[in-house]
């Protein structure tokens, strides 16, 4: 998750967005990284890949309004973080986090990028 973290970082720190190609790679990497490790994460690292998820979305979500070609493709991107984050913030939930606690973290992850 850390290596999509830093990337994540790099992307947000960029002036033109990347293409549908490199974006549809990325979320399937966070995916396939979610799928398999999941379980194993710390409550840190659950909260980096929430915040992952939650650009990934916000993105996928906006271009699927700008970018006809792909929409479709952006709609599932968007449907798949949605759910993740949703899974996420559970189990943040489930682990003692309230949701505030768990929307400060985000915003602090936020602010020290």
């Amino acid at each position: 998750m850390e290596k999509l973290f830093e990337k994540l970082k790099e992307y947000l720190h960029m002036d033109t967005e990347i293409p549908f190609d490199e974006f549809s790679q990325y979320y399937k990497s966070l995916i396939e990284c979610l799928n398999t490790t999941f379980e194993e994460m710390d409550q840190d690292t659950h909260l980096k890949a929430r915040y992952a998820c939650s650009i990934v979305q916000a993105n996928a979500e906006s271009r699927e309004k700008s970018e006809k070609k792909n929409a479709k493709a952006y709609k599932k991107i968007s449907a798949k973080t949605a759910f993740w984050m949703n899974a996420i913030n559970y189990r943040l939930i489930k682990e003692g986090m309230t949701q505030a606690e768990i929307d400060q973290a985000i915003e602090a992850i936020n602010d020290s990028i």
